[in-house]
Order: C-alpha cells, then sequence, then structure tokens
C-alpha cells in the first residue's frame, strides 16, 4: 500500500471501510499494474481496536498490524481474541464482498423495513442480526430495541403488523443514533479510536439486566436463548408466544453471588428443590 491517501473512513454495517486512493509516485504498486483506488475492509470482532500511534511506542501485545503513516506515526490494528478481520480489495473485489448485505437500520425506508421484517417468518431477533436483512445490528441494540418496542425476541417476523414494524424501526433508529453519540456499549474492554471508552451501557435496559426490575413495570427481567444468542426481555411488557420456555433466574450462592442454572448446564425442574429437601430430611 505505499503511496496511497486514506482518502476517507466509513461504516459499513459493523465493518470499518478504508477508502485509499491511486498509488502515487514509484511504488512497487505502480509499477505492477496495480495503482487504481482500492480499500482496506475491517472487522473489529470483539475486542479489535484500530487507532494512530506514534512509531516510536513499544507494540502492545496482541499487534497484528502497523501501517507507516506519512507524518510519521503508525496506524496498528490489535485484537486480543483474533475474532476480527481485515482485507485489501480493489473496487470489484469491494464490490462483491457488499453484495450479501442488507440495508443500512439508519436509512431503510418504512416500507422497506416493513418489507423485509413482516416477510419472513424467522424470529425477530434473528431478523434485526441477519446482516443480509440489516446490516450493523448488533445482539445489543436488538435487545434493546425490542424492549422498547414492546416486542418480544422470539415472536416471528410474519405475525407483526404494520404499526409494530413502524415503531420497530423508529426506536431502532433512535437507539442506535444515541449509541453513537456516546461511543457504543463498553461492556468489557471495548475503545474507540481515541482509546476512550463508550457510555451507553448506563442506558441498558434489557441486555445483561437478568433479574433486575423493568424500568417500565418493575416486573424482573428474563434470560432465553433466542437465536443462538442470549435475549434479554420483560416477560410482562413483552408477552411471549404461547410455546416459548425461559430460562430459570440464576440462584444466589453461599457469597450472595448469583449462580447461573444455564452456566453450569442444569435447568431447574418445578419441584425439585423440594424434593431435594425432603430427602435430605428423610436421611438425617
Amino acid at each position: 500500500m505505499p503511496g496511497r491517501q486514506i482518502e476517507a473512513v466509513e461504516r459499513y454495517g459493523k465493518f470499518m471501510l478504508l477508502r485509499l486512493s491511486a498509488a502515487q509516485g514509484k511504488t512497487r504498486a505502480a509499477t505492477n499494474g496495480d495503482a487504481a483506488p482500492a480499500s482496506l475492509l475491517v472487522h473489529l470482532g470483539m475486542t479489535g481496536q484500530i487507532a494512530p500511534s506514534p512509531a516510536g511506542q513499544p507494540l502492545e501485545k496482541h499487534t497484528h498490524v502497523c501501517m507507516l503513516l506519512d507524518d510519521g506515526r503508525e496506524l496498528r490494528y490489535t485484537d486480543a481474541r483474533r475474532f476480527g478481520r481485515m482485507a485489501y480489495l480493489t473496487k470489484t473485489l469491494l464490490a462483491e464482498e457488499l453484495t450479501g448485505f442488507g440495508a443500512d437500520p439508519l436509512e431503510v425506508s418504512k416500507e422497506e423495513f416493513t418489507q423485509r421484517i413482516c416477510g419472513r417468518r424467522a424470529r425477530i431477533k434473528a431478523l434485526l442480526l441477519d446482516q443480509s436483512v440489516l446490516r450493523g445490528v448488533g445482539n445489543i441494540y436488538a435487545d434493546e430495541s425490542l424492549w422498547k418496542a414492546k416486542i418480544h425476541p422470539a415472536r416471528l417476523g410474519a405475525r407483526l403488523n404494520r404499526k409494530e414494524a413502524e415503531t420497530l424501526r423508529r426506536v431502532l433508529q433512535d437507539i442506535l443514533r444515541k449509541a453513537i453519540v456516546l461511543r457504543g456499549s463498553s461492556i468489557s474492554d471495548f475503545l474507540d479510536a481515541e482509546g476512550e471508552p463508550g457510555e451507553y451501557q448506563r442506558h441498558h435496559r434489557a441486555y445483561g439486566r437478568e433479574g433486575q426490575n423493568c424500568y417500565r413495570c418493575k416486573t424482573r427481567i428474563r434470560r432465553a436463548i433466542v437465536a443462538g444468542r442470549s435475549s434479554y426481555f420483560c416477560p410482562k411488557c413483552q408477552p411471549s408466544p404461547r410455546w416459548f420456555t425461559m430460562l430459570p433466574l440464576p440462584r444466589r450462592g453461599k457469597n450472595g453471588k448469583e449462580k447461573d442454572n444455564a452456566e453450569t448446564g442444569r435447568m431447574l425442574r418445578p419441584g425439585r428443590s423440594k424434593r431435594r429437601s425432603a430427602e435430605k430430611k428423610r436421611k438425617i
């Protein structure tokens, strides 16, 4: 990439798109016919970060890419869990790569959103996470928008009426815009390009609040696995389909900390704890 300038940095769903100029000067790219404009398509994964650093600064652990800039700094990509990825693409290859993505949730019209959601029999949570339907919506903001719209994550998209779909589109856009202003949600170690953590986690109303009171009705937030992901919802504000089963609330251990039955691989059945107590009494 020597001789190229970063002309623009764009967002494309969950990807960061760095537009690169044509190669300038006597570089290897210019002499081998690869001097046309190109792009870097970057996905940060769970723990990735890309940011400029002084060239003389020691490399942090898990630094995988360093690109020297003309001002003496380096653009460094770090990723502890290695879930991210980076691709150098020509104009043709980039167009092919982006064809499979759905509509931008911040730009999609009411009509297109309704068509993409209500025309499918998949669960609404799965549809929101499907990047071929809407590009850029993740687990946190899917749960937050469904809570705000009072829609259960396991409902089928085809069962939503037009009013519910329009409400979901509106609250999803509102939440995404607010989250962008607040630099996203830092659940563990997320930092933005300036090294600052996000602040939207302070405004979560559903995600990660299992067992805590709903901000609307005070019913305890519950958790279930929908579309292969943990989904947080209010069982009163977001009525579930009749067939739906949610996970039991976490139990508290002797140290006062919550003990998640789902994580231990055991599902509590009604009456099981009573039977155990009775068995203990008989043994005594």
